[in-house]
């Protein structure tokens, strides 16, 4: 079936935007195919109904804010009889006061200011600044553990180290190659990985991360990349938790924070 003039338009129009709902979406559930089931829901919501589309808060805000529609109207559900790792993540999911890991992703993972958060959730600043902060407290006192950080440039790489370790986590090691990564990682199983996707002599973060997982078993990770879009097309599995360089201190306290609580973090296949 052919797309109208129209439909091509609009498909246009959020088409860039698009992998950052995505990546959104699988932040918020924890889960690649629940993330893109939410994501697939949103369009499908535009596509039959054009007027829930508001671009009057921007083309991006205008899809979050549909896709949250969906969310909201759903109960947020995270996970269906979730077992595990994921199921303990779950517990500490409940924990949490209602509203306030929305804000806090939408704030610091896809870069909303307050006013755009407000209208994604359909609320207020004020009430958008008190999610915030009880989220980064909450957040904050409920999971610590043991870091892996994968990063080939010192300066980077110390930057991360203080921020984590700022959070109450503790730091297992730094390694710049993919064979120091493994060797870290084996040594002294972590909590948490946090991996750049090129290394120093060249090798794949993304490669090295695979093989750790294989070897420890599902945990958290976290990928650093200048080029998010790169890796959000939707061809192959996707990280849940994706930041991009340069970042802001409050991006990496958040990622860390929400992959702590999704130890079944679905992970890149190089």
């Amino acid at each position: 079936m052919s797309l109208s003039s129209g439909t091509t338009d609009l498909s246009a129009l959020i088409g860039a935007h698009l992998p950052f709902l995505r990546r959104y979406a699988r932040a918020l559930t924890g889960s690649q195919s629940s993330g893109d089931a939410y994501a697939a829901a949103t369009l499908e919501a535009i596509l039959q109904d054009r007027s829930v589309f508001e671009t009057g808060i921007g083309d991006k805000a205008g899809l979050f804010k549909v896709f949250h529609t969906i969310w909201a109207s759903s109960g947020a559900p995270v996970a269906v009889e979730a077992e595990g790792a994921e199921a303990l993540a779950q517990k500490h999911m409940a924990k949490l006061s209602p509203n306030t890991r929305e804000a806090l992703l939408l704030h610091t993972i896809e870069d909303f200011n307050t006013s755009e958060v407000a209208a994604i959730m359909d609320t207020d600043t004020s009430e958008v600044e008190t999610l915030l902060s009880t989220a980064r407290q909450e957040m904050s006192d409920a999971v610590s553990g043991r870091v892996l950080i994968i990063e080939d440039e010192a300066i980077i790489a110390m930057d991360l180290e203080a921020l984590v370790a700022e959070m109450g986590h503790r730091i297992t090691g730094v390694a710049r190659t993919h064979t120091e990564a493994v060797q870290l990682g084996k040594s002294e199983r972590p909590d948490l990985i946090l991996a750049d996707i090129q290394l120093a002599d060249n090798s794949s973060g993304i490669d090295a991360v695979n093989e750790l997982l294989g070897e420890l078993g599902e945990r958290p990770v976290i990928f650093i990349t200048a080029f998010p879009e790169r890796l959000l097309t939707g061809e192959r599995p996707e990280p849940a938790f994706l930041i991009s360089k340069p970042y802001r201190e409050d991006q990496v306290r958040s990622a860390v924070s929400q992959a702590m609580f999704f130890a079944s973090t679905e992970t890149l296949k190089g």
